[in-house]
């Protein structure tokens, strides 16, 4: 530790002995004395005292650098163990061989599943090709540094043709700017245009999400519908059906079971559903167990069970509404299995509805329990505050539309059946209902300060699961809606918010371009240096789009490189997934349940464990008994089957894409393009070998 000094303190200076502490050093220091009188003599000092105050300085000069030295070299150390540990990570899983070509749980057609990548591998092949071919003839004096080549630089150049090589190679300029360089630049303005108008579209949202704070915009009930629990009689009380839709969710079912019972309602007004698809005899009797607790505990619960088991989520939530019961229900909430409401949750939502006849839906934002376990559900907490606290807040506030996000909202009944209910016919029956009751007239409203904590995917397996679903069951969507939303009679505004903003621009134009540009169209033109894309393109706009995209989570700013980089490899699946949903391919329909590792917060346990006192203790013993049998068994059977960490042949064949291309610009003396490149590769690779979420050993 160095000393510390006030060489302006009254009295004289005296010499302050230092102790030096190393971590773990092969040599000790114990003791250095600090500075002293004859430290602070200046010119009518006697030589030999300005000698000594000299070598004594030299000496702690010393002693400081050897100890700087020996911490660098420790860092060293630990950046080298780091990377000798991912090493063996990375030779592990390549020698393993498990690919995504090896995962047979999924219902996608092999023929469509590969038809990408292996578009993908004629270009890798491609750029290796044209790296090679471009490396031999630099070194034999073609040196374009920049890319603006012309045809009379080829016919008048001084190395003239001397040899079959330099006539194959300018062959190949000549075709590189009579034939290639035209369309890809064409197709780069395309990109870019679209590119600039999404930006647009960004910065406009940003814009309107300042206006909201700006003038503190908020959604607020009216006047006597706030609920009074105590006395009981004012208020808003009007009954509630609360709906929990899980399939095979061992690891959530008791924390959402547990948060929904112990909602702040009157008993009367309230009726639970648990409606649980799971095809797994353990996990059903489980569930059941835990719904017969809390029916003993007095809660008004009720378990239901599919024997037909069509239409995924859709078709649980259909069925459960033609429940008898349900017709004396005005609303219904809606929570999936990994969500934790607040026990205030309804009496800060359903008075929203209170002489508001044409509010069909009150959603509240999602918080997660998780946001901090890994980076990737670091850059997950990134993506969805922007969209809860700027598209959501934003289309909510000005054009009182948005798409249902499934979960943590409530819906008034009387629309859900205006609109024609749950169907099943794309994998997003929430944006689906959300889409035909706004075109029947109904509005929506996004309370942003209510929250609901649920879970992020942790393995990049499940995130890019959820991803494709997320981003094929649109396009589905935007194939069936468009001939109702042309015939809709709703004004023109409306109409073209639904087709080019939220469809069209929103989801195909974002994930087109951002693969499209970014990891076929860039690495081309270093192969073509005749189309360019200006450095504006590659930079500074995704720079400046990522700080927006950021805002909403400032403490998240550290990770704006690797959230730019992250969201252009997450491109190749979100463009798969879009050309999926749009032509109808096999994928389109697959539905894969997220997995969940069963995170609470620490306040969601406390407060439960609060509530529920002797809720552990009630419950049929032998049968507990029979299904830890059960549950050992499974976990046998799990062991054989263990999973683990894959490769993505996609992402991987992408990343040395990108790694040959960044090769290929530092021939033309391409910075920017260069790091770009780079770094870009490196996140693909990283991607590609599975080492950004859940690591399974």
């Amino acid at each position: 530790m160095a000393p510390s000094f006030d060489l302006w303190a009254k009295g004289s200076h005296k010499g302050t002995p230092v102790v030096v502490k190393m971590k773990n050093p092969n040599w000790s220091i114990d003791e250095v004395e600090g500075l002293s009188d004859d430290d602070f003599l200046i010119d009518n000092t006697p030589t030999g005292a300005r000698e000594k105050a000299r070598n004594k300085n030299a000496k702690q000069l010393t002693w400081v650098l050897l100890l700087k030295a020996h911490r660098a070299a420790g860092s060293l150390t630990s950046i080298a163990s780091t990377f000798v540990a991912l090493g063996s990570v990375i030779r592990g899983r390549v020698a393993s061989g498990r690919t995504d070509a090896d995962n047979n749980s999924s219902n996608e057609n092999k023929t469509v599943k590969t038809r990408l990548y292996n578009c993908i591998k004629v270009f890798l092949w491609l750029s290796l090709l044209l790296l090679g071919f471009e490396i031999a003839a630099y070194f034999k004096g073609w040196h374009f540094g920049a890319p603006k080549l012309q045809l009379q630089y080829v016919f008048t150049s001084p190395y003239g043709v001397r040899n079959l090589f330099d006539l194959l190679y300018s062959r190949w300029v000549l075709i590189r700017v009579e034939y290639l360089a035209p369309p890809l630049q064409f197709l780069a303005n395309v990109c870019i245009v679209l590119f600039l108008i999404q930006s647009l579209d960004r910065l406009i949202l940003c814009l309107g999400c300042f206006w909201i704070r700006f003038k503190k915009i908020k959604p607020i009930p009216k006047q006597g519908a706030l609920a009074d629990l105590e006395s009981g009689e004012n208020g808003f009380f009007p009954m509630v059906l609360v709906q929990i839709p899980m399939c095979n969710e061992r690891e959530v079912y008791q924390q959402s079971i547990a948060a929904v019972c112990n909602l702040e309602w009157p008993k009367s007004k309230i009726l639970i559903q648990v409606l649980d698809d799971s095809d797994d005899p353990t996990t059903q009797l489980l569930i059941k167990d835990e719904v017969h607790k809390w029916q003993q505990e007095g809660a008004n619960i009720v378990y239901r069970h599919r024997i037909i088991r069509d239409g995924y989520k859709a078709g649980n939530l259909k069925s459960a509404m033609g429940c008898s019961y349900v017709k004396d229900c005005e609303f219904v909430a809606i929570f999936d299995a990994d969500f934790q409401p607040t026990p205030d949750f309804l009496i800060r939502t359903v008075p929203h509805f209170k002489d508001n006849e044409d509010v069909g839906l009150v959603q509240a934002r999602w918080s997660f329990v998780n946001k901090d376990e890994n980076l990737l559900t670091r850059l997950q907490n990134i993506n969805l505050a922007f969209h809860f606290e700027v598209e959501q807040q934003v289309n909510g506030v000005f054009i009182n539309f948005f798409g249902f996000n499934g979960t943590a909202g409530v819906w008034r009944i009387k629309a859900l059946e205006d609109s024609g209910g749950w169907l099943e016919r794309t994998t997003v029956e929430d944006m689906d209902i959300a889409v035909r009751a706004h075109l029947h007239g109904w509005k929506f409203v996004f309370l942003n300060d209510v929250e609901c904590q649920c879970e992020l995917p942790e393995s990049y397996e499940a995130y890019r699961k959820q991803q494709h679903r997320w981003h094929s069951g649109p396009m589905q969507l935007f194939r069936l809606c468009l001939p109702d939303i042309i015939r809709a009679k709703i004004s023109v505004w409306k109409k073209f918010n639904l087709i080019f903003l939220f469809f069209l621009l929103r989801k195909l134009v974002l994930p087109f371009y951002s693969f499209t540009l970014f990891c076929i169209i860039l690495p081309m033109t270093m192969f073509v240096p005749e189309a360019e894309l200006p450095a504006w393109v590659v930079c500074y706009i995704p720079a400046t789009m990522s700080f927006l995209n950021i805002l909403p989570a400032p403490k998240s700013f550290p990770f704006i490189v690797p959230y730019l980089l992250f969201e252009n490899t997450m491109s190749v699946t979100k463009f798969n997934a879009m050309i999926s949903g749009l032509f109808q391919l096999g994928s389109a329909y697959e539905w894969v349940v997220t997995k969940k590792s069963g995170r609470s917060s620490e306040g969601d346990l406390v407060s439960l464990v609060e509530k529920k006192p002797k809720h552990d203790r009630v419950g049929s013993e032998p049968n507990l008994e029979e299904m830890k049998a059960d549950l050992e068994q499974e976990k046998e059977q799990k062991a054989k089957k263990k999973k683990h960490n894959r490769i993505y042949r996609k992402e991987l064949a992408l990343a040395f894409l990108l790694l040959t291309a960044s090769a290929r610009s530092l021939l033309s003396a391409q910075g920017i393009h260069f790091y770009f490149l780079l770094f870009q590769g490196i996140s693909f690779l990283l991607v590609g070998l599975d080492l950004i979420g859940e690591q399974i050993m």
